[in-house]
């Protein structure tokens, strides 16, 4: 008979493996995300107790940052980030998609960049006139 306490070690529950992959600083912000439909186990929303094994495509979003990754070892306790990089390899389209982000970003002007500091007094004149106060 087989005991009920054996934990196989190829898997693991997906908001651990999330944590310990260095996706999330805390478990709970990987439970939270996961329960939040912003992780994604071979395509389907899961739970965050949803087991993990080495084959498994996770879709992960964070902030504006998607990542799609397979699984390729598994890890219920964290480590550095070199350990934590053997975890997991990321998909070519989704290292594509990541890099044309990142280029998006250094193109696009920063907010505020068409502002040029406190308004002059002229321009203070101005505001009162269209808003009523002067």
């Amino acid at each position: 008979m087989k005991d009920s306490h054996t934990h196989d070690t190829d898997r693991t529950r997906l908001d651990k493996w999330l944590w310990a992959a260095r996706f999330f600083k805390h478990r709970t912000l990987a439970t939270e995300a996961v329960e939040g439909g912003k992780v994604q186990l071979n395509g389907l929303r899961v739970k965050p107790a949803k087991e993990v094994k080495p084959g498994d495509r996770v879709d992960i979003q964070i902030g504006e940052t998607r990542y799609s990754v397979c699984v390729t070892g598994i890890a219920d306790k964290r480590g550095s980030a070199a350990v934590a990089q053997t975890l997991y390899t990321e998909t070519a389209d989704s290292l594509a998609a990541r890099e044309a982000q990142r280029e998006q970003r250094k193109l696009a002007a920063p907010p505020g960049a068409d502002l040029h500091g406190r308004p002059t007094k002229r321009d203070r004149r101005q505001i009162g006139r269209f808003t009523g106060e002067g």
